[in-house]
């Protein structure tokens, strides 16, 4: 380290050349907003001089480009990508995301602790800097069943490897306000760190409350006043913007200049197929300027304010002493990015096929207690006044609904006129032979039946349809897939993905799974569904965190009073 320091100070006063100097770039500064000419000279991994001339035994010409800090994601799911750590890292980074900040929870509550182990070697070998957040609710409360429990013991096990930056988002809030002593044993054990907040909806008392247990950020604010109200009382909202949850046309008002510094972005959930048809966190900045957002807001957030909160003082901004995370665009409102540097290496596939990997962990995690049967689907009941979950587009907050359906030989069924198709979530962690079953609105669809072993946060598999054979045979396929996603209409599989690292990720490059993704997009519209991604939003109706109604392996669950509806 000292050598490396004596280097760097002798460079960047110019006594002696840069290891590589980026000529001809414009640096938008994010203290003022002004852009101004410049070199960047580049010690290692570490800017050393900007706003001079610099000589470089390595030089780039930065073409008049404008240059950016690498932009930060402070809270995302690799899994929820559908590819490996790896393959997120070669989709990602060259749209100039080069710190990631992940929470491997989805992993977790089918491997438990053998996640961290996993996405920790990973993290070593990524091009970006890969961080990661330990899972806090594993699993997320007692009205599921998880492949694996995590205690505060299992979690303090990793908590001083240099990738883990604290706990990540706690979303049993309701546990945290009754002081459960698993949720209190956490927060104890990380008091101090950096713990991530996961409160949708939380306000007054109850949000004061839950702040004061060390929460400082939170990715869930879906309405304006309730992010000011949160910024007001001290912690940070991540402005999110995922395949299914999107929250910045809402919150893109309150992101100017003066309040940039309570704001930083996120994704989540986006999986490559969106990737590639929008982008990444510069989908996020092109966005919020489009929405009316001050360009120094919106990097201040991409950037700077994502690393301060984050407690990552070492980058964020262009200037010496920080590390070179550095992206070019042609333009800045549009945030077309044109090159990316991440720790002082120019990006491109040499610079990933230098990588070190490691082999996949994760298959065969499906262990189903027996095969599923249309017979085992049936919801032998009256039909009058029936619990549905409702969809809201855009949001994974979902409405509570009832309705009274048709029922046939003594069992409930879906109705396709009002679009209400029958869902059930069945046990997959070969612990019990549960099997949620409910209704759910919001589909679009006429026919068939589509499936996901992906079911946040536990996992389960989750299959949504207007025929019990169809979603029988769909629940078989995914079995014998070892996981995925899978589409069945009229007896026959029409598309699918396999999933078979840990029922979430698939073990191929990520331009394969875009485009199985595209296909499995175009056969459920050929059965009517009508949602931009339905098997994400599928995902998401399993999660008891997230008002209001939700459905779980035991069953449908109020999540307003965390009770199991009759």
């Amino acid at each position: 380290m000292r050598d490396a320091i004596e280097r760097r100070v002798r460079q960047g006063a110019g006594a002696e050349p840069a290891d590589l100097v980026i000529r001809n770039v414009r640096l938008f500064d994010l203290v003022t907003g002004d852009l101004l000419p410049t070199d960047i000279a580049i010690c290692g991994d570490c800017v050393v001089g900007i706003l001079d001339s610099y000589e470089g035994v390595r030089e780039i010409d930065g073409q008049g480009r404008i240059a950016v800090p690498g932009f930060i994601d402070t809270h995302l799911h690799v899994e929820s990508s559908l590819i490996t750590p790896f393959e997120f890292d070669r989709c990602v980074l060259p749209y100039g995301v080069t710190t990631a900040i992940c929470d491997p929870h989805e992993m977790a509550n089918v491997l438990g602790g053998d996640a961290f182990g996993y996405f920790l070697e990973c993290a070593t070998r990524t091009v970006m800097d890969l961080r990661v957040n330990l899972s806090s609710c594993v699993p997320a409360t007692p009205f599921e069943t998880s492949g694996a429990v995590l205690d505060a013991d299992a979690l303090m096990h990793y908590r001083s490897h240099p990738k883990v930056i604290g706990l990540a988002e706690f979303m049993n809030f309701p546990g945290v306000l009754s002081c459960q002593p698993d949720c209190i044993d956490k927060l104890v054990a990380f008091a101090g760190e950096h713990i991530d907040g996961h409160a949708p909806l939380l306000r007054g008392h109850k949000l004061n409350g839950y702040l004061s247990a060390g929460i400082l950020t939170d990715h869930e604010a879906t309405l304006a006043d309730e992010a000011l109200e949160k910024i007001r009382k001290g912690i940070t909202i991540l402005i999110r913007e995922g395949s299914v949850c999107k929250d910045l046309a809402a919150l893109a008002p309150l992101l100017t200049p003066e309040t940039s510094q309570f704001f930083a972005f996120c994704t989540d959930d986006r999986n490559p197929l969106e990737i590639a048809h929008e982008g990444h966190i510069d989908f996020l900045i092109r966005k919020a300027i489009a929405l009316g957002v001050a360009p120094l807001a919106a990097y201040r957030a991409a950037s700077l304010s994502a690393a301060r909160a984050f407690g990552l003082r070492d980058r964020g901004q262009i200037a010496p002493g920080q590390r070179a995370d550095i992206v070019l665009l042609d333009d800045l409102e549009t945030c077309q990015v044109a090159q990316v540097f991440s720790a002082g290496r120019l990006v491109d596939e040499a610079l990933f096929a230098a990588r070190e990997t490691i082999d996949p962990q994760g298959y065969g995690t499906m262990r189903l207690a027996a095969p599923i049967t249309a017979e085992d689907l049936i919801i032998a009941a009256p039909g009058e006044n029936r619990p549905v979950i409702g969809i809201v587009p855009g949001q994974i907050i979902t409405d509570f609904l009832r309705f009274d359906l048709p029922v046939q030989g003594g069992a409930v069924q879906p109705d396709p006129a009002r679009d209400i198709a029958k869902i059930c979530v069945i046990a997959r962690h070969g612990k019990n032979d549960n099997i949620g079953r409910g209704f759910v609105k919001g589909f679009g669809l006429s026919t068939g039946a589509l499936a996901s072993s992906v079911g946040h946060d536990s996992h389960n598999l989750c299959v949504v349809g207007m025929n019990d054979s169809d979603m029988a045979l769909a629940v078989a396929r995914l079995a014998e897939l070892g996981g995925g996603f899978v589409a069945v209409r009229e007896g026959h599989v029409v598309a699918e993905l396999s999933l078979p690292l840990a029922g979430l990720m698939s073990d191929r490059p990520f331009e394969v799974v875009r485009a199985d993704l595209e296909k499995l997009r175009a056969a459920v519209g050929a059965m009517g569904g009508t949602l931009e991604e339905p098997f994400l939003q599928l995902a998401f109706l399993p999660l008891p965190v997230i008002p209001h109604l939700k459905i779980t392996d035991l069953g449908m669950i109020d999540v307003d009073t965390m009770t199991l509806v009759s």
